[in-house]
């Protein structure tokens, strides 16, 4: 369970970096990418143990 939400926090973040219209978090577009391409392979991936374990 925990790893979900760490996963939905790690995506948010990367929507939230690539989004804002700070000058400080300008130069992170690249994290943005990588964190949001992490978020949602480490979610899916969760998802799929998931499911597959109550098969």
């Amino acid at each position: 369970m925990i790893s979900i939400i760490l996963a939905i926090f790690i995506l948010a973040f990367g929507v939230f970096l690539k989004t804002t219209k700070n000058p400080g978090f300008r130069s992170s577009k690249k994290l943005a990418n990588l964190l949001i391409i992490l978020g949602v392979i480490s979610l899916l991936g969760r998802l799929v143990i998931m499911y597959l374990n109550n098969r």
